[in-house]
């Protein structure tokens, strides 16, 4: 009972923005929920019990490490995507489940000290770069509070600080002017794109609400970023896209301008009401370029949209998640997404899945 008051508490402190920015809230309960008339609901939640029990499987019991198989690399953001799907589906580093300690030994082992380096970043030690580092910050930054104990909450803080501030040095690189407010790569990096703007963004929302100092400055500049990548040619049509690092109409970077911007607190922009008629008519299917990857940012970006967009998120999500988890309870990803692993794709997987859930602050509208 005191764990849950607990969550509920860094809940009132952390909500991130749109994910994150909004003004009136609901703690997190177990939100009741009439069942579909097909039974969705219950297939969803039995694909993510079967998806836990799997990422349970592949935990290294030494170390704590969640890959796909042993030796994989991004070790320590694979690891933080997992500990994100435990909490999504309800989890708590504290719980005595098998769920629970995983989750406490995950983020033992993304805590430990040789994986940050001094100047706060997490992407050099297992490869991941600044995807890596927005993902392990962001996750660090929804778990503020729930740690197992006082000593893993107060090292989930001070990692988290240090990942915040790298995160605020790398966007203050000089840059050109169609760059300038993103990231790329690396944290020197003189470039910006879409995909690790999206990233950085989501994890300094949800430190700055978490109470961690982060200038509204850096959100705004963020915002700025995203928008230049705007492409309102089809806006006779009633649509509009976002493109990697130009103008452009991705179905993925779609997705994920559409997220980012209402993360940043706006709604009702004309990108936003664009770029969700563009994925509402689009919609997505299994075998996409950047299948997961593109329907965890759509699961989210069109709940956060309400009415027929979060009701067509919701079924479109189930439609094409449900038949492709494979009978351990993984995905594995299509295409260009193979080489991530199935940690990668079962947890994104499980993100998509469990929006309506509303367990994880940034699922909470």
């Amino acid at each position: 009972m005191m764990k849950k008051q607990n969550r509920t508490t860094k809940f009132a402190s952390a909500i991130t923005c749109a994910i994150l920015a909004v003004s009136a809230f609901t703690p997190m309960r177990a939100f009741s929920q009439a069942p579909a008339a097909d039974g969705t609901n219950a297939r969803v939640n039995d694909a993510l019990k079967r998806a836990a029990k799997y990422l349970i499987s592949v935990q290294d019991p030494a170390t704590g490490v969640i890959v796909h198989t042993k030796g994989a690399g991004n070790a320590t953001a694979m690891t933080s995507l997992a500990i994100l799907a435990f909490s999504a589906m309800g989890h708590q580093p504290g719980d005595a489940s098998p769920e629970g300690e995983a989750m406490k030994r995950a983020l033992d082992y993304v805590l430990k000290p040789e994986n940050q380096e001094k100047d706060g970043y997490f992407g050099q030690k297992d490869g991941s770069r600044m995807y890596g580092h927005g993902i392990i910050t962001l996750m660090l930054a929804e778990m503020l509070g729930m740690g197992a104990d006082e000593k893993q909450d107060a090292l989930i803080r001070e990692r988290c600080r240090k990942g915040v501030e790298l995160i605020l040095k790398a966007q203050r690189v000089r840059k050109s002017e169609e760059n300038a407010g993103g990231w790329r790569y690396d944290p020197g990096a003189t470039d910006s794109d879409m995909s690790i703007t999206c990233w950085q963004t989501m994890a300094l929302r949800a430190a700055k609400n978490a109470g961690l100092d982060v200038p509204k400055e850096a959100v705004d500049l963020a915002a700025r970023y995203i928008k230049k990548n705007y492409d309102p040619s089809q806006k006779a049509q009633g649509m509009g896209g976002f493109g990697y690092a130009s103008k452009g109409h991705e179905l993925s970077t779609t997705a994920e301008g559409l997220l980012a911007l209402q993360v940043c607190g706006d709604y009702e922009s004309e990108e936003v009401k664009m770029a969700s008629e563009l994925l509402f008519k689009t919609g997505i299917k299994a075998g996409d370029s950047w299948f997961h990857y593109t329907s965890y940012y759509y699961a989210q970006g069109m709940y956060q949209r309400g009415g027929k967009y979060e009701a067509e998120g919701k079924k479109v999500i189930a439609n094409v998640m449900l038949p492709v988890q494979a009978r351990d309870g993984s995905w594995e990803g299509p295409g260009n997404e193979a080489g991530n692993g199935k940690i990668y794709s079962t947890a994104l997987a499980v993100l998509s899945l469990a929006v309506k859930n509303h367990y994880l602050p940034i699922y909470q509208r």
